[in-house]
């Protein structure tokens, strides 16, 4: 409600179908039997790990807020009934290497490169972190593999939402935080879903309508979108209230898939084209302008549905 999917073009909630769009979700798996989301494959790029099932939550909640199903059951996504491709990069514990996240996001790229033209990510969500930063050229410099893999998936065409991170710090020794090629999200604490800080906390405390005390920030951030209590599905048929920075990540990969999906910026729009138009049509937040907490302001699916060219918002 806060970003007003309710309203945008897919009208999430009122039982309109599926978004025909594919999302890759690169976390710790997500359950693929859950009845509210549309799993259509996936890989494992962790160690001893042999699927892409979910022994942890966190991808699964991630995967709910982007894509749950517009029915009867528990939550409606974002860009409901998008078509969910998990990528295993972290284990039941919430942890994993630059290795097996490269692999993952090396798989995201190859599917815009092989024969099947029926699985081509368009977008992918990292709700994750590690340390190291941006040396402006594609890690060509630091010697940096991680940002070299985005930045061919992103040339390939795979547009990226990542977490800023929760540690109430400037993310620009965080990756994929700081990396220019990505769409950066910090969170906002908003506890009704309405403008106007009335609302009372939740599941957790804070003040609503405020920058979500835990979120990271940096002069680098692209936009901001709700992050606290957020509630959404979990493994074993189950829903739950999560609550970061990698909660709000999700609601900016699913309006980039939105986005996508109306075919409006082109058939096949290039992520430098997605993101500006997300970041173009966010809500002012915060100071006037961007800034280092807020980016462009809010995300907000209905204007970004909305203020397709040729329209003008």
């Amino acid at each position: 409600d806060r970003i007003d999917a309710d309203v945008s073009s897919t009208l999430a909630g009122n039982g309109s179908g599926s978004v025909d769009v594919d999302v890759a979700v690169l976390d710790t798996g997500v359950d693929s039997d859950h009845p509210d989301l549309n799993v259509a494959g996936g890989v494992s790029c962790t160690a001893g790990a042999g699927d892409f099932e979910d022994g942890n939550g966190h991808g699964t909640h991630v995967a709910g807020t982007i894509a749950a199903k517009d029915d009867a059951v528990g939550v409606v996504g974002v860009a409901p009934g998008a078509r969910i491709w998990a990528a295993r990069v972290l284990n039941a514990g919430g942890f994993g290497s630059f290795a097996s996240v490269i692999c993952g996001v090396d798989w995201a790229t190859g599917t815009r490169t092989d024969a099947d033209p029926t699985n081509d990510i368009e977008v992918a969500n990292m709700s994750l972190s590690g340390g190291g930063s941006d040396d402006g050229n594609c890690g060509a410099d630091n010697g940096d593999a991680f940002h070299a893999a985005i930045c061919n998936s992103v040339e390939a065409g795979v547009t990226y939402a990542v977490a800023a991170g929760n540690a109430a710090r400037d993310f620009q020794t965080s990756v994929p935080a700081a990396y220019d090629e990505v769409l950066t999200v910090t969170a906002v604490s908003d506890f009704d879903g309405k403008p106007g800080a009335l609302g009372s906390p939740t599941c957790r405390s804070d003040e609503d309508d405020t920058f979500a005390n835990f979120s990271n920030f940096g002069s680098d951030v692209d936009i901001i979108a709700p992050g606290k209590c957020i509630w959404s599905t979990y493994p074993g048929a189950r829903f739950a209230y999560m609550s970061g920075t990698s909660m709000a990540a999700p609601h900016v990969s699913a309006i980039a898939a939105l986005v996508i999906a109306t075919g409006k910026l082109g058939p096949d729009p290039s992520p430098d084209l997605v993101q500006t138009h997300i970041q173009t049509t966010a809500r002012d937040l915060g100071k006037p302008g961007v800034d280092g907490r807020y980016g462009f302001g809010l995300v907000d699916a209905a204007a970004a549905l909305r203020c397709l060219p040729p329209t003008v918002c």
